[in-house]
């Protein structure tokens, strides 16, 4: 489920958007209206230039969509920022939105490093930064790292789990799910207990940070 920070003054606007976005968007992406330092974000929405700034301070390597008015100055685009001129045309944007998070998912940026590993989505490998040692996941593997990078230290639940990785399959249950992590683990820590990859928690897991 992608994370979308938008920032507006104008709550009118962004409500409308915000409503489109999430009614014609193929998949669950969540927006957030404040950056909270906690979330990891994979595109903000800026509503003016005068956002940029700082928010490239905290995530210089999120891709930006910049909000402008049609007599704004001349806007130089670089790789992770876009200018988009009003009026806004939908479908525009939405493109916009899916091909921006899929090429940063599959750059060089769009890498996940937490505790001792760093995820890199586009060739579905896990590099374990003391040992140097590369393998290879599979595309689910590959998602619940996600899911679970993007809650942070938060326990994710085995049912949210079934929900945004696995959609509610009806052939799906939590020991489906156990059963993958459990050989996600051992595939990963391979029995090293100084180098825990996901931890069991509450009923749930999170990732060692």
């Amino acid at each position: 489920m992608p994370n979308i920070l938008f920032l507006s003054d104008n709550e009118l606007f962004s409500a409308d958007l915000e409503e489109q976005i999430v009614q014609n968007l193929p998949e669950d992406y969540k927006i957030y209206k404040e950056d909270d330092n906690n979330t990891v974000f994979d595109i903000a929405l800026l509503d003016g230039r005068e956002y940029l700034f700082p928010f490239r301070e905290k995530h210089p390597k999120v891709p930006a969509l910049i909000l402008e008015p049609t007599d704004s100055e001349e806007y130089t685009e670089d790789n992770l920022d876009m200018c988009i001129f009003k009026p806004i045309i939908l479908s525009s944007i939405l493109n916009q939105i899916q091909s921006s998070i899929n090429v940063f998912e599959n750059s060089s940026d769009g890498f996940l490093r937490f505790g001792n590993y760093e995820l890199h989505p586009s060739s579905k490998e896990i590099l374990n930064l003391k040992t140097k040692e590369v393998d290879k996941l599979t595309e689910r593997e590959v998602s619940i790292i996600q899911y679970l990078y993007k809650a942070q230290n938060k326990t994710v639940s085995k049912n949210e789990l079934l929900q945004n990785v696995w959609e509610y399959n009806t052939e799906v249950s939590t020991h489906t799910i156990e059963t993958h992590i459990y050989r996600l683990r051992k595939k990963v820590e391979k029995d090293n207990d100084k180098m825990p990859l996901i931890l069991a928690e509450d009923g749930g897991y999170k990732l060692a940070w």
